[in-house]
C-alpha cells in the first residue's frame, strides 16, 4: 500500500499537468505562416487599383463613404472597412498586406498583394477577341504572376533566408479570381451558354498559377470558389425584370444566376482535388466563399442582418438601391447608417461585417476544405476558437 506521503506528491503531479495542460490549451493558436502572397481582384485588393489609376480621375473607393467604418481615409478596399484578407492577416498575427504596385519597399516580412480591382484570370486579349469588353484593367491573373516571378529574384536577395523556404512559409491566397470574367459578359448582355464555354479556361488558368507557384516552393493555397452572384444587388438589378416565380421565395435571390456560380465552383474543386493528388506534400485548400454567403441570406437575423438584404447600403434608387453609373462613391449617393447590418456594399462586393463573418466561416470552420489545422507541430489539437476583433 502506497505510503500517504507518495500519495500526496502523486496528487500534487496530477495537479500539476492538468494546470500545465490547461494553461496550454488557453495560449493563442499556433499560426505557422510568416506571410501572405495575394492574387486577385477587388475582394482582395488592398489598395493597388487606387494606385494604378490617373490622379486626376481616382476610383470611387478613393473616396468616402468607402472605408468609413475603419480605413480612414480610405484605403482603397472596395468595401466600408476590411477585406477577408485583412482578417486573416489579424487572425494570422501578421500586418496587413500591403498592396505591391506603387510600393517602394516590398518584403516578406509584410506580405505582397497583387489583387487589382476589375482584374480578370483570362488575359484581357483573349476576352477582346471573344468580344468581351474589359477595360477597367490589363492586369489578369498571369500578369499578376508574372510580376511577381519578376521581383522574387530581389525579394529573396534582401534577405538572409532561402527563397523557396520562404515560399514555403507563405499562405497564398489565390483569388478570388475569375468572378470579373463572368461580369463583364454578363452586363454586356452575352448568353449564358456562351459565358460558361469561359468556365474550363479559367479553372485552367488558376491552376496552372498554382502549378507554377508549387514549382517556386509555395506549399499553402488558399482558393475561394465564386460567390452567389444570384444575391448580388447589381445582377438583380440587371435582370429585374425577371418574373416573380424566377426569384427564390425564401431569400429573394435568383437561383440559376447561383447555379452558374456553383457550376463554376464545382468544376475548381474537382481541379483543385486533381493537383492534391499530383502534389501531396502541398495544401491546397478551397475557400467556399458560395455558402457562407449564401447562409447569410437564408438566416439574415441569426447573423446580424436585416431581413431580407439584398438592397445594397452604399447607392441609390430602385428595390435593390442600386442604379449604374450612379453608384457608391458618387456625388449624391447616399449609404445607410448601420452598414454592419447589410451584406451588400455596393451593389457588387460586401460589407466589413459580411467579410468578417466569411473569414470567421473559414479560418474556425465549416468554410474551408480541407479545414485549417491550428495545432503546433509535436503539441495536442488546439479547440480554441478565434474571436475576430471589431
Amino acid at each position: 500500500m502506497a505510503s500517504p506521503l507518495k500519495k500526496l506528491i502523486s496528487t500534487f503531479l496530477f495537479l500539476l499537468s492538468s494546470t500545465v495542460i490547461m494553461v496550454a490549451s488557453s495560449e493563442p493558436l499556433c499560426h505557422p505562416y510568416k506571410s501572405i502572397i495575394s492574387f486577385g481582384d477587388s475582394i482582395a485588393d488592398t489598395g493597388n487599383y487606387l494606385r494604378l489609376s490617373d490622379v486626376n480621375h481616382l476610383p470611387q473607393a478613393a473616396f468616402l463613404p468607402y472605408g468609413e467604418t475603419f480605413f480612414q481615409p480610405p484605403s482603397g478596399r472596395y468595401s466600408d472597412g476590411r477585406l477577408i484578407i485583412d482578417f486573416i492577416a489579424e487572425f494570422l498575427g501578421l500586418p496587413y498586406v500591403p498592396p505591391y504596385f506603387g510600393s517602394q519597399n516590398v518584403s516578406f516580412e509584410q506580405g505582397i498583394n497583387f489583387a487589382v480591382y476589375g482584374a480578370t484570370a483570362l488575359d484581357r486579349a483573349f476576352l477582346m477577341e471573344k468580344g468581351i469588353e474589359s477595360d477597367f484593367t490589363n492586369v489578369s491573373l498571369n500578369v499578376q504572376l508574372n510580376t511577381f516571378k519578376q521581383i522574387l529574384p530581389n525579394l529573396c536577395a534582401s534577405t538572409s533566408r532561402d527563397c523557396r523556404e520562404m515560399l514555403g512559409d507563405s499562405l497564398i491566397l489565390m483569388g478570388e479570381i475569375g468572378g470579373n470574367d463572368y461580369n463583364y459578359p454578363f452586363f454586356e448582355g452575352k448568353s449564358i451558354n456562351g459565358i460558361k464555354e469561359l468556365v474550363p479556361l479559367i479553372i485552367k488558368t488558376i491552376s496552372s498559377a498554382i502549378v507554377d507557384l508549387v514549382d517556386l516552393g509555395s506549399k499553402t493555397f488558399l482558393v475561394p470558389g465564386n460567390f452567389p452572384i444570384g444575391c448580388s444587388a447589381s445582377y438583380l438589378t440587371l435582370f429585374q425584370n425577371a418574373k416573380e416565380e424566377e426569384h427564390d421565395p425564401f431569400t429573394g435571390c435568383i437561383p440559376w444566376l447561383n447555379e452558374f456560380g456553383e457550376y463554376h465552383n464545382d468544376q475548381l474543386k474537382n481541379e483543385l482535388k486533381r493537383l492534391q493528388k499530383l502534389y501531396p506534400h502541398v495544401n491546397i485548400i478551397y475557400a467556399d466563399y458560395y455558402n457562407s454567403i449564401h447562409t447569410f441570406f437564408q438566416e439574415p437575423a441569426k447573423y446580424g442582418f436585416k431581413n431580407r438584404p439584398l438592397a445594397a447600403c452604399c447607392g441609390v434608387g430602385g428595390k435593390y438601391n442600386f442604379t449604374v453609373n450612379e453608384e457608391c462613391g458618387y456625388r449624391g449617393v447616399n449609404y445607410c447608417q448601420n452598414p454592419s447590418e447589410y451584406v451588400n456594399w455596393d451593389g457588387y462586393h460586401l460589407t466589413e461585417a459580411a467579410y468578417r463573418k466569411i473569414a470567421h466561416g473559414l479560418l474556425n470552420g465549416p468554410y474551408a476544405t480541407p479545414a485549417f489545422d491550428w495545432s503546433c507541430p509535436g503539441s495536442a489539437s488546439v479547440d480554441k476558437k478565434y474571436s475576430f476583433s471589431s
